[in-house]
């Protein structure tokens, strides 16, 4: 049994160096001079630590507007997708109305939707609103909710107890005062999760500021990493590196920071304490 559980941890570790190398890579080069990995054979280390990389891939491209414009539209993503989706949820999983598990239904079906599908007519609608070339088409259907984080969210409260928001109408709570006053203090964990990977999903959005954004003071970094590529009619690989290594970290800070909730919110059948 001792011999199995080796061999498992030992498979998982070389399974994660997999995935881990080619965020090495990333960072190697991003240190390193560019003719050191354009040598045959292939080098894993720098022949010498160039930290200036860093300096240059900023001020190469105005790396702090892009990162402030994805920052801006991160959390207004993750703000307004994880909220309404609590909210929904809790209607889908604790009031009775008819045809709410056929609404239900349809709001799953939404998932199986592919972008294209849907772009055409969300370009046509926000630009009779007049919001093309702003950052409203990026932040503003995060309000209505997202079908995945309302599956999600719903799966977590149909565990919690209906004699406590039995309990709360006997004292003359309504709906909205059971949701901000029993279900959000109640599923801190779940909600986390939702938020962390609706702040990873437009952190590293590049399809939506492609089609909505036109001004490149407003590009976010995605957009900004790509235009980097072709800014002088080539790919300077150290600077292109130093770059994604920073526009990185903030996702990388975020894991670390919900880690914790990320892992309890795993076990959502756990139901309450």
């Amino acid at each position: 049994m001792e011999v199995k559980d080796n061999m498992r941890k030992i498979v998982l570790a070389l399974v994660a160096l997999v995935f881990l190398f080619p965020f090495y890579w990333m960072v190697v080069v991003s240190l390193g001079n560019p003719e050191d990995f354009m040598k045959v054979p292939i080098r894993y280390l720098p022949s010498k630590l160039n930290l200036r990389n860093y300096l240059d891939a900023v001020n190469y491209i105005p790396f702090l507007r892009y990162f402030l414009n994805t920052l801006y539209i991160s959390l207004m993503v993750t703000f307004g997708g994880t909220l309404s989706s609590s909210f929904v949820a809790y209607g889908f999983s604790k009031i009775k109305w008819p045809g709410r598990d056929l609404l239900f239904l349809i709001t799953l079906g939404t998932m199986m939707l592919p972008p294209a599908v849907t772009i055409i007519p969300l370009y046509m609608e926000f630009r009779k609103f007049g919001w093309i070339g702003s950052f409203k088409p990026l932040w503003v259907p995060a309000f209505f909710g997202s079908a995945w984080a309302i599956f999600m969210l719903r799966q977590f409260y149909m565990n919690i107890p209906n004699e406590l928001i039995d309990s709360a109408k006997v004292d003359g709570a309504n709906h909205f005062m059971i949701w901000y006053k029993i279900i959000l203090p109640s599923s801190k964990a779940p909600l986390a999760v939702v938020a962390l990977f609706q702040f990873v999903y437009s952190w590293k959005n590049f399809f939506g500021p492609l089609i909505f954004l036109r001004d490149q003071s407003m590009y976010t970094l995605s957009l900004g990493l790509a235009f980097f590529q072709s800014r002088h009619g080539g790919t300077e690989w150290h600077l292109l590196m130093a770059a994604a290594t920073l526009t990185t970290i903030p996702t990388l800070l975020v894991f670390i920071l919900a880690s914790r909730y990320l892992i309890e919110g795993i076990r959502l059948t756990s139901g309450i304490k």
